[in-house]
């Protein structure tokens, strides 16, 4: 499972299965990253859920 991040100045794709790991980006800076990434850390299990609730009513 995985997440993408896009802005005005790049893009950023992290797995978010089994860990949260960075997988590709374009555009964006080191401190940028860092950032998307805690985001990311900070609300997976929210997200998580939001997919499989989201897969789970097709």
């Amino acid at each position: 499972m995985h997440v993408h991040i896009a802005s005005p100045d790049g893009e950023v794709k992290f797995w978010i299965e089994p860990l949260v790991a960075l997988a590709d980006y374009k555009g964006l800076t080191k401190r940028e990253l860092g950032e998307l990434e805690k985001v990311v850390k900070d609300h997976v299990k929210d997200i998580t859920e939001a997919w499989k609730k989201h897969s789970c009513g097709r």
